[in-house]
Parts: C-alpha cells; sequence; structure tokens
C-alpha cells in the first residue's frame, strides 16, 4: 500500500468520525474514486471527490488533513 492510498481510507474514515461526511456519501467517493480508476480517468483523492459533491468545505478538508498529519507526527516519533 503507498502512501497515498494509506491517506486515502484514513481521511474518509477520519471524516466521518468527525460527522463532516455520512458513510453513504463515504461509499458514494470511493466508487466515485474506483469508478475513475476503472474507466482510465485522473485518480482523484477522496477529499477532492467530496468537495467535488458539495459534501466538504475546504476547512472540513483541512481539519481532516491536520488531523491525519498529527496523527503521522505521533506514530513517526514512537
Amino acid at each position: 500500500m503507498t502512501e497515498l492510498e494509506k491517506y486515502c481510507s484514513r481521511f474518509g474514515k477520519i471524516a466521518v468520525e468527525n460527522g463532516f461526511l455520512s458513510a453513504e456519501q463515504l461509499q458514494q467517493a470511493l466508487w466515485d474514486q474506483v469508478s475513475d480508476n476503472l474507466a482510465d480517468r485522473p485518480h482523484r483523492v477522496i477529499g477532492a471527490i467530496c468537495f467535488d459533491h458539495g459534501w466538504m468545505t475546504p476547512g472540513q478538508i483541512e481539519e481532516v488533513l491536520n488531523i491525519m498529519f498529527k496523527a503521522r507526527q505521533e506514530e513517526e516519533s514512537r
């Protein structure tokens, strides 16, 4: 698993846990991502898909990314 793949799955989980997305919206975003990949369209990260649908604001996306960054720093410091 690449770093990008690891972050994409974590992004969605964190967004749902913080109430920014519903589980159904995350499932749709994942479906959109897979559909893009299978159709040879450019890969989009989950945050971009959620923004494109109007489900998340830039501030919410930034908050999720900050949570991910802090968790990553904690993992590396252990």
